[in-house]
């Protein structure tokens, strides 16, 4: 794949995959993207997983010929990233490994080296010639780790983003970009949203023509589209205007409930209304779509004088990752004792900008006339 006339991609995919960092469904694959810059000295962009290391050499020398590379640029130390470069530093003996010093330090942990002998320290802002290419760096802590760096080629207006702007998938499927970018940034990088607002304000000021992340497609159309919605994930705003309902249920009593007031959502017309059975749906589409939309409706059975289990572990997983401004109805069921719209509120008593619906549904059992008032009282709140 030719990125610019001197850019290419040497990354690999990854099909036997089944969870992504040991949780993350991914049944369409990975990508572990890896690039080349050629110029007088050639710059191999970041390793890529354990696995693929020597699909990846031979990658580099089918793009390289007779040539080698001189520099090897790591721009992240996560092990589907770098487990590799051992493998590059035996392949390509006299190439240099470029890093900032907490990549090193990293490196020395992972590997019992960090390459006194060929390693280049970089900080940020500064740059490296390649000949016509001149190489900025520019630091992300914490997007998603300490160490991040990413690399800004001045000449052809290129933004290596390490996992910024990445998704799930392996790049020899077509698929739609948002949906699995969106699942990626809230899993893994979701908790981060000040420092994703940081580099946004270092990236505005580049003129950038293609973004590179590490996984997923290289971007170079309608760049303002993905930066927007980077924006706004990161800022924590409204992606789309709706309704989610996360439900659990026991014997299908709260499910009733859920179901009833997605029909009278969608009955006065709200834009659009999402369902999941936290206990069946996958966990990271249910705390995608939560922070999607600006209003959610928390439906969960009293359990143990909590919540249900998948509802806690659902509502922690919010939290971890800083959900905030954002309104919640709750439908609580407790046959002799309904607990859990207490206990939801405690859950979220610091959270940013979070407000709940005036209109509470507390079933106790089964649905029955009274509660068919609240869901509609809560859902003309809501809609």
């Amino acid at each position: 794949m030719i990125i610019k006339d001197d850019i290419l991609y040497v990354g690999v995919n990854d099909h036997e995959i089944d969870l992504f960092e040991g949780q993350y469904i991914v049944p369409e694959g990975m990508a572990y993207n890896s690039y080349v810059i050629m110029d007088e000295k050639i710059a191999v962009m970041d390793s890529v997983d354990q696995y693929f290391g020597n699909e990846w050499i031979a990658n580099i020398k089918e793009a390289l010929g007779e040539k080698e590379p001189d520099f090897l640029i790591v721009q992240h130390m996560e092990p589907d990233h770098s487990a590799n470069i051992g493998t590059f530093a035996e392949a390509f003996p006299n190439a240099k490994i470029v890093g900032n010093a907490m990549t090193f330090t990293m490196m020395k942990k992972f590997f019992g080296t960090d390459y006194p002998d060929k390693k280049v320290i970089v900080k940020d802002g500064d740059t490296l010639s390649l000949g016509k290419h001149e190489l900025k760096f520019v630091t992300a802590p914490m997007v998603h780790w300490p160490e991040v760096m990413m690399t800004y080629d001045m000449t052809d207006k290129v933004f290596f983003t390490a996992d910024a702007f990445g998704k799930f998938g392996a790049l020899d499927i077509e698929a739609e970009w948002a949906c699995e970018a969106r699942r990626y940034y809230f899993g893994i990088v979701g908790k981060f949203g000040t420092q994703v607002q940081a580099l946004l304000k270092k990236a505005a000021g580049l003129e950038i023509d293609v973004i590179c992340p590490l996984h997923g497609p290289v971007l170079s159309e309608n760049l303002s589209y993905y930066l927007d919605l980077y924006n706004t994930w990161s800022s924590y705003g409204v992606e789309s205007e709706g309704v989610f309902i996360a439900y659990t249920s026991v014997y299908g009593n709260t499910k009733k409930a859920a179901l009833m007031l997605k029909d009278k959502l969608e009955a006065l017309g709200c834009p659009k209304v999402a369902i999941a059975d936290l206990a069946r749906e996958d966990m990271a589409e249910s705390v995608e779509d939560a922070f999607r939309y600006g209003k959610i409706v928390l439906a969960t059975t009293t359990y143990n004088g909590d919540i249900f289990p998948t509802m806690r572990e659902f509502i922690n997983e919010l939290l971890e990752k800083n959900y905030q401004n954002r309104t919640i109805g709750i439908i609580e069921n407790g046959t002799w004792a309904p607990m859990a719209a207490k206990v939801i509120k405690a859950k979220f008593e610091n959270s940013k900008n979070v407000t709940f619906a005036e209109n509470t549904v507390t079933i106790n059992a089964a649905v029955n006339e009274t509660n068919a008032e609240e869901i509609d009282k809560l859902a003309a709140e809501l809609a």
